[in-house]
Formats: C-alpha cells, sequence, structure tokens
C-alpha cells in the first residue's frame, strides 16, 4: 500500500483505497494450520476439534501488526471514540477489534481525493463476540492523510452498527465484495 504515493491523481486514489480493503480483509483468510502452531494465532474456528488432535483444522489468522505497517510510526488515529497514536497502540486496538469483531469482511469505495488526502465510504460485516454472535454492518466513512512516502500519518473514521442477522448479509462466504451492488439506499 506504501508503494502508491501522493499527490494522488483518480486511479492512484481508487488504488489506494482498493489496497487498503485489501490489507485489511487479509485478517479474514483461512487456511490449515497444524494444530501445535494454534497458540500462535488468534481464533480456531472450531476450538473443541484441537483436543488431542493433531490434524490440520483451519483458522481465522489475524495480522494486526502487518496492517500496523501501513501507517507512519507517529500515526495518529481517531477510531468511533478511540484516539490513538503510533504503530503499537494501532495493533493493540486491531487486536481487541477483531475479538469482538468476528468474520469481519470489508468494502471501501473512494469518496473524493485532493492531494495527500482521500476520504472513502466504507461498510464491514462481522459477527459481535460481544453480543451473542449477532450479524451486524458497520456504515462509516473515513478521512485519511498520507505522508511523502506513502504510509497513512492520519485516520478519522466515523461508523454506526446496524443489526442485520444473517438474512441482511452481503458477503457472505465466497463472495467477492467488490461484486456486490450497492443501491442508492447504501450510500
Amino acid at each position: 500500500m506504501a508503494s502508491i504515493k501522493p499527490p494522488f491523481t483518480l486511479p492512484t486514489a481508487h488504488e489506494k483505497v482498493k489496497a487498503a480493503q485489501a490489507l485489511w480483509n487479509t485478517q479474514s483468510d483461512t487456511r490449515p494450520v497444524p494444530v501445535h502452531l494454534i497458540p500462535f494465532y488468534h481464533t480456531p474456528i472450531n476450538a473443541n476439534q484441537h483436543k488431542g488432535d493433531s490434524t490440520d483444522t483451519t483458522i481465522v489468522h489475524r495480522d494486526p501488526a502487518r496492517v500496523a505497517q501501513a501507517y507512519t510510526s507517529t500515526s495518529i488515529w481517531r477510531n468511533r471514540s478511540h484516539f490513538l497514536q503510533g504503530r503499537a497502540e494501532i495493533t493493540d486496538f486491531l487486536i481487541a477489534k477483531w475479538e469482538k469483531e468476528k468474520d469481519y469482511r470489508l468494502r471501501k469505495e473512494l469518496f473524493a481525493f485532493q492531494d495527500n488526502k482521500i476520504a472513502v465510504q466504507f461498510w464491514y460485516e462481522y459477527r459481535d463476540a460481544h453480543d451473542s454472535l449477532i450479524w451486524k454492518r458497520c456504515y462509516g466513512i473515513e478521512h485519511w492523510t498520507f505522508a511523502d512516502d506513502g504510509k497513512m500519518e492520519k485516520r478519522q473514521m466515523s461508523g454506526n452498527d446496524v443489526v442485520i442477522g444473517e438474512e441482511g448479509r452481503w458477503y457472505k462466504d465466497g463472495v467477492d465484495v467488490d461484486n456486490v451492488v450497492l443501491g442508492p439506499k447504501d450510500f
């Protein structure tokens, strides 16, 4: 993501937004992992399957430290009511976020851009671990400011969560989030 540097053009701003989307969605990748490595990952999908079992299992891999590398070492964030600064705080925040927001899937779309700033509109879905694993969707907007090296130095996020249930999901398993058709009511 840092290879796309300001000042942005329409094509590079769009590319930057989709690179950020891909980076944040990496935490939802699933893959087989030997059971003896499970302690090094977060959130096994079926923890009961591991008891005394040495076979491979599928886990949800989260990599907040990798995501944090897209931001400057002194990056300033406002995420809803949380105020953060620096990669360590960003990493800790993402760990807590993804412990709560299970099966997280995100879509970002370019809203506006100028010079080293980009605004995005986003939608993400998750099962809320703090609310009986109910499916929710967050509708929101972010304002980003980038350093000359292409890393984000400021991120401001505002979002609202809506209960959608299983029947309201857009990003079901195997669906490319960019292929979901959004209508006027979704913007």
